[in-house]
C-alpha cells in the first residue's frame, strides 16, 4: 500500500470518526428528558430514618404543605423598638397576609429585650422549589418599605430553600466559564504553542456539556432524583480535570512517536497502543472509586455516582477516539513552534531525569523524608471540628442567615426551625409534657393534629447544626419513645416505630450527619480494595498495588490536615461539612492512584527491556512533565469550586487540589520511585519483569527511510485532502 493511499485511509477514518462523534453529541441533546422522580425526602435519606418517617406522616396533616416564612424585625442601631415601629409593624401585617394560608397572620412576637420582633407568615410550599422562591422574593419587596431605622428579614425553612436556589443562579455559566479559562492558559503553558491547546480544549469543553445532557437524562431515568446544582458542578469540574489529563498523556505520548515516525497516522496508532491501558485503568479507577457512592444514604450521593461515573466514561472514549482523530487531521503543525521531526531532540525530562537519578542515589533517606513530610502535614488534622449549623453552609450569608442570626440574639436560637413530634392525637398531651421537660428544649406546644397522627412543636434552645442541638435532639428521641401509647402509625414502607417519633428539618441534619458516619464506614474500605484490584490486575503483582493504595491513602490524610489548617487559621471556617470527608476521600483514592498509574505502567514498560531501575529512570523522565502538568492542571479545575458561595463544595475543591497536588510532586516524583529503587525487581512481586524476547516487538525506530519524493506526495496529500498546506 503506497503512502498516498495510508494517508487518505487515515483521514478518511478520522473524518468518520469526528462524524460519529458529532451524531452522537446530536442524538444525546436529541433525547427527551424524562421527567426528575420525588426526592425521596428533604434531605435524601431513605425511610428507615426518623426524619423521613416524619416528614411522610407529616402529608396527613391538614396543614402538610404549610410552612412559617419567618419576618424578623429589628432596628439599624440594634435598639428597642419604639412604639411607632411597633405600629407600623401591625400595620404591614395586613400586606403580609395576602401571602399566608387562611389570609391570616398572627400579632407579632416581641423579644423579651424588646429589640427584636418575629411574624410568623405560613406560606404554602406546593408547586416545588421555584414557585417557594416566588413567594419569599414576593414577601420580601413588600417588607422593603419599611419607615428609615427599621429592618426587616425573611428566614425560615421557606427563606433558605429560596436562599440555596439563588446561590446556584447562574452557577453553571460561572463554573464553566471559569475551568474553561484556566484550562486554557495552563494548557497554553504548557504546549507553549498558539494552536495545540485549542484542540484539547474544544474535546474536552464538548465532552462536558455532552455530559451535562446526558447526566439529566440518565439520573431521573434510573430512579433518582437530580438535585442539578451541586451533582452538576462536581460533575462537571471532573470531566474537565479527567479529560484533560487524558489528553495530555495522549499527545505527550504522540509527539514521542512523531520523533520517530513519518507517519502521523503510524505516529498515533503507536501513542494510543502505549496510552490505552493507563488511561482505561485510571479511568475504570475512577469510575469504580465514584460507583461506590451508589451505597450511599445519601441520595445527592447517588446521583453525584452516576453522574461522574458518566462523565468519566464520557471522558475516556473522547481521548481514546475523537481527540486522535482531531490530532491526525491537522498533523505536526498543530504543534507550532516545536513541531516534532523524526529523529529529533526531546526537549521534555531533563529536569525529571536529574531528580530521578539525585532519588536513585539515596533512595531510603528519600523514601523516609517523604514519609516524615506526609506524616507531619496529616497531624494538622488532629484538631479536625465536623458539622455545619444551617446558617454556617454559605461563604457569603444571605438574608435567611442573618435573619437567622438576628433571631438568635432575642429569642431561642432554634425559633426558626422547631423540631416536629409527631405521635397519636391521644397522647399530644402527655408527649408535650415530656417534650417540655426535655435538656435543652426551650418549649413544646401541641401543633396540627389529623385523624390519625398529631404533631407537637418543640422549639430548642441551641442553634440548628450545631453540638448542643444534636444533643438536645438524642434526649428529646429518647424521651417521647418511652410516651405510653404515643407511637403514631407506620410511615409507608418503614416498620412501626416503638413510639412518638422526632423529625422536622433540625432532626433531618442530625440524621445527615450520622448516615454520612455510616457511608465512611461502609464505602472507605470497598474503594481500597476496588482501586487495589484495578492495580493487580494492571501491574500482575501484589506488592506494588498494596504499596501505591498506602502512598495514596497517606496522601489523603496529608492533604485533609493541610487543609484544616487552612481553614482553620486562614479562611476561619468553624467546621468541616460532615459529608465533606466521604466525597473528597473518594475523589482523591481514585484520581490521586491516576498518576501512580501513569508512572508505573511506563516504568513497567521500559523495565521489559532495561530493569526496574532504568525503567523507573525512564518513566519518571518521559512521563514527569506530562503528569505534573495534569496534577497541576486537576488540582486547578477543583480549586474552581471555590466560585460556588457554598463552604462544603468549597472544601471538596480545596482538599482534593491539595491531595492532587501532593500525589503529583511528591508521592509520584518522589515516594513512588524511592520505593521502585529500594525494591528492585522485588517491587513486582509476585510478579516479575521478564526481558522481550526475539520477535517481541522492539522499540521504533529512530526515524523512517522515506525519500523526499513520498514526504512531497503526503504534503500534496494534505493539501488536497484538507485545504490546509500545515503539515509534516
Amino acid at each position: 500500500m503506497s503512502v498516498f493511499t495510508r494517508v487518505a485511509r487515515g483521514r478518511l477514518a478520522a473524518w468518520i470518526t469526528v462524524a460519529v462523534a458529532v451524531v452522537v453529541g446530536v442524538v444525546v441533546f436529541a433525547v427527551p428528558q424524562p421527567d426528575n422522580p420525588k426526592p425521596v425526602s428533604a434531605t435524601g435519606l431513605s425511610v428507615q430514618w426518623q426524619s423521613t418517617q416524619v416528614e411522610r406522616l407529616q402529608e396527613q396533616l391538614p396543614s402538610s404543605e404549610v410552612q412559617p416564612a419567618i419576618v424578623v424585625v429589628s432596628r439599624d442601631d440594634g435598639g428597642a423598638l419604639s412604639e411607632a415601629d411597633r405600629a407600623a409593624l401591625t400595620a404591614r401585617s395586613d400586606d403580609l397576609a395576602r401571602f399566608a394560608v387562611g389570609g391570616q397572620v398572627s400579632p407579632p412576637q416581641i423579644s423579651p429585650d424588646g429589640t427584636v420582633a418575629l411574624l410568623a407568615v405560613p406560606v404554602t410550599t406546593d408547586g416545588g422549589q421555584e414557585a417557594v422562591t416566588a413567594k419569599v422574593d414576593d414577601l420580601r419587596a413588600t417588607l422593603s418599605g419599611l419607615p428609615d431605622g427599621l429592618k426587616a428579614e425573611v428566614t425560615g425553612s421557606p427563606a433558605f430553600t429560596a436562599d440555596l436556589s439563588s446561590v446556584f443562579d447562574g452557577a453553571d455559566i460561572t463554573l464553566l466559564a471559569v475551568t474553561a479559562a484556566v484550562v486554557a492558559v495552563l494548557l497554553l503553558i504548557t504546549y507553549r504553542s498558539p494552536f495545540l491547546w485549542i484542540v484539547p480544549l474544544v474535546v474536552v469543553a464538548a465532552t462536558e456539556q455532552i455530559t451535562l445532557r446526558a447526566v439529566d437524562t440518565i439520573v431521573p431515568a434510573v430512579g433518582i432524583n437530580l438535585q442539578s446544582g451541586q451533582v452538576t458542578g462536581i460533575a462537571s469540574v471532573l470531566v474537565f480535570g479527567a479529560a484533560t489529563n487524558y489528553a495530555l498523556l495522549l499527545i505527550a505520548r504522540y509527539r514521542e512517536e512523531l520523533r520517530r515516525e513519518e507517519d502521523r497516522f503510524a505516529a498515533m496508532r503507536a501513542a494510543l497502543r502505549r496510552t490505552a491501558e493507563p488511561i482505561l485503568a485510571s479511568g475504570s479507577t475512577v469510575v469504580l472509586g465514584v460507583l461506590t457512592l451508589l451505597l450511599s444514604e445519601q441520595e445527592t450521593n447517588r446521583a453525584l455516582a452516576v453522574a461522574c461515573a458518566t462523565g468519566v466514561i464520557l471522558a475516556m472514549l473522547s481521548a481514546l477516539f475523537v481527540l486522535p482523530a482531531v490530532l491526525v487531521l491537522f498533523g505536526r503543525g498543530l504543534f507550532w513552534p516545536f513541531v516534532p521531526r523524526v529523529g529529533g531532540p526531546a526537549r521534555e525530562g531533563k529536569i525529571w531525569g536529574r531528580l530521578g537519578s539525585a532519588v536513585e542515589r539515596r533512595p531510603a533517606v528519600v523514601a523516609v523524608l517523604a514519609v516524615v513530610l506526609l506524616g507531619g502535614l496529616a497531624l494538622g488534622g488532629l484538631g479536625i471540628r465536623t458539622g455545619l449549623s444551617e446558617t454556617e453552609q454559605f461563604r457569603a450569608q444571605p438574608e435567611a442567615v442573618t435573619g437567622a442570626q438576628t433571631l438568635a440574639r432575642a429569642f431561642p436560637a432554634g425559633s426558626t426551625q422547631p423540631v416536629a413530634v409527631v405521635t397519636t392525637p391521644a397522647a399530644v398531651r402527655a408527649v408535650t409534657d415530656v417534650a417540655a421537660g426535655v435538656p435543652g428544649v426551650a418549649s413544646a406546644r401541641p401543633g396540627d393534629a389529623g385523624d390519625a397522627v398529631a404533631q407537637v412543636d418543640v422549639v430548642l434552645e441551641a442553634e440548628p447544626g450545631t453540638a448542643a442541638s444534636d444533643r438536645a435532639v438524642e434526649a428529646l428521641r429518647e424521651a417521647v419513645a418511652a410516651v405510653p401509647d404515643s407511637a403514631p402509625p407506620a410511615a409507608p414502607g418503614a416498620d412501626a416505630p416503638s413510639g412518638a417519633i422526632v423529625g422536622g428539618s433540625v432532626a433531618a441534619t442530625y440524621d445527615s450527619d450520622e448516615a454520612n458516619s455510616r457511608d465512611l464506614k461502609l464505602i472507605l474500605p470497598i474503594i481500597l480494595l476496588l482501586v487495589a484490584a484495578v492495580l493487580v490486575l494492571l501491574l500482575r503483582g501484589l506488592l506494588a498495588p498494596v504499596l501505591l493504595v498506602l502512598t495514596v491513602i497517606a496522601s489523603f490524610f496529608a492533604s485533609l490536615g493541610a487543609a484544616w489548617l487552612l481553614f482553620d487559621h486562614v479562611l476561619d471556617f468553624p467546621a468541616l461539612d460532615s459529608g465533606v470527608l466521604l466525597l473528597a476521600f473518594v475523589f482523591l483514592v481514585a484520581l490521586g492512584v491516576d498518576y501512580n498509574i501513569f508512572l508505573v505502567t511506563r516504568a513497567r514498560e521500559d523495565a521489559r527491556t532495561a530493569g526496574t531501575r532504568a525503567g523507573m529512570l525512564s518513566a519518571l523522565r518521559v512521563t514527569g512533565g506530562v503528569i505534573t502538568s495534569a496534577g497541576v492542571l486537576l488540582a486547578a479545575v477543583f480549586a474552581v469550586l471555590g466560585v460556588l458561595p457554598l463552604i462544603t463544595l468549597t472544601q471538596i475543591g480545596i482538599i482534593v487540589c491539595i491531595g492532587v497536588l501532593l500525589d503529583t510532586l511528591l508521592v509520584r516524583t518522589v515516594l513512588v520511585p524511592a520505593l521502585a529503587f529500594m525494591l528492585g525487581d522485588r517491587f513486582w512481586w509476585p510478579g516479575s519483569i521478564d526481558a522481550r524476547k526475539e520477535g517481541d516487538e522492539a522499540p521504533a525506530a529512530p526515524a523512517w527511510e522515506i525519500s523526499q519524493r513520498l514526504v512531497d506526495e503526503v504534503k500534496q496529500a494534505d493539501v488536497v485532502l484538507l485545504g490546509l498546506p500545515l503539515y509534516n
